[in-house]
């Protein structure tokens, strides 16, 4: 009997793809302290894309002094806010955490307030989880500012590799191209996927925490909560965390008004939570939102999950991005070897689409 031998070309193939990935393996395990900064290089890079070939094919401004006025922008708008947000946090949380007789005043009387309401008294609410929850918060702030370091030397990271992936911007683009071994369409698959969760979830998650942390802030103002303008940042910080929300910051607040205010501003300081900031989420994902990119509500909130564990802050992106490619590589399965549906690409591409991939530059 004869047995059909592998064909040499094959192995080669595959003892080329396996050292491929070793490399990678070993590159990205011993690199990835700077992780996060060659992640926020890809976010910029796709946001600055269109504006980018803008100034330098039509406008036809020099590669090297166009990338360094979006590296200022990106500084100027970017890095310094968050950096003075980051600052301002920290010395408040601080001032916070240092002022234990005010915090303990009122948690007593907090729990006064739960110990004969429904459901609320059955939260453990001893001195035992008070003494443990201040613990773990004066351990986490120096963890923060520890960070610090961390957080310059990637930012640092992020607009080195910036620079030059936009210097170098048609070259790299159309060597990612030509390395991707599928067709036209599933190439454009993949990239639309890319751009549209990249976007979506640079632009619209700031957004989104933005204004309920402005909403809010507003809020806490009116119905005289003390340090408004730091319980409206941490409101609109926590707009990112799944499921919850903005709600671990304003049911706790809504609930010490309830025990320590007057009756008629903890009714209309919930009421105002409830339907305004919780509302104004529901309100920009069907406009503003909508229009940056339309991702699925259990994509976003898994997605959040697991790159939060994976990529730190920057896992809110690519964490959706990396669930969502589970359904673009379906389609790219079945464009290449199934009975995909072709898309005309020779049809005007609707508003909702982003623009074409690079790769359409390199002709075949």
């Amino acid at each position: 009997m004869k047995y059909k031998q592998i064909n040499n070309n094959s192995i080669n193939q595959i003892m080329l793809i396996i050292i491929i990935v070793l490399i990678l393996i070993l590159v990205f395990s011993n690199l990835s302290y700077y992780l996060p900064g060659f992640l926020g290089a890809i976010t910029l890079y796709i946001l600055f894309r269109k504006s980018y070939f803008y100034l330098t094919d039509v406008r036809g401004w020099k590669k090297s002094l166009t990338s360094i006025f979006f590296i200022v922008l990106s500084v100027v708008f970017i890095v310094l806010p968050l950096w003075a947000l980051i600052d301002y946090l920290i010395a408040q949380l601080n001032s916070f955490l240092g002022n234990r007789d005010e915090i303990i005043e009122k948690f007593n009387m907090l729990k006064e307030y739960m110990s004969d309401k429904p459901l609320l008294r059955d939260i453990d609410m001893s001195d035992a989880a008070l003494l443990t929850f201040l613990q773990n918060l004066t351990r986490y702030v120096p963890s923060i500012l520890n960070s610090v370091a961390e957080v310059a030397v990637n930012i640092i990271v992020t607009l080195f590799v910036l620079y030059f992936m936009q210097v170098h911007a048609k070259k790299m683009e159309i060597t990612i191209y030509r390395a991707i071994p599928f067709s036209r369409m599933s190439k454009q698959e993949i990239w639309d996927e890319v751009n549209m969760m990249v976007r979506s979830n640079a632009l619209g998650i700031p957004i989104l925490g933005f204004f309920q942390g402005v909403v809010a802030m507003i809020g806490y103002w009116i119905f005289g909560v003390e340090s408004y303008i730091l319980l409206g940042l941490l409101t609109g910080i926590a707009s990112i965390i799944p499921i919850l929300g903005t709600m671990t910051i304003y049911v706790p607040i809504c609930l010490i008004a309830f025990a320590t205010g007057s009756l008629g501003n903890a009714i209309g300081l919930t009421l105002y939570c409830f339907f305004l900031v919780g509302g104004i989420d529901n309100i920009l994902r069907f406009t503003i939102l909508k229009t940056i990119g339309n991702v699925p509500p259990m994509i976003t909130v898994f997605g959040v999950l697991l790159g939060l564990n994976l990529f730190g802050m920057l896992g809110l992106i690519f964490g959706p991005l990396i669930l969502s490619s589970i359904g673009v590589l379906v389609k790219v399965y079945s464009n290449e070897y199934g009975k995909g549906i072709v898309r005309d690409y020779s049809r005007p591409r609707t508003s909702q689409q982003n623009d074409p991939p690079p790769m359409n530059t390199d002709n075949e």
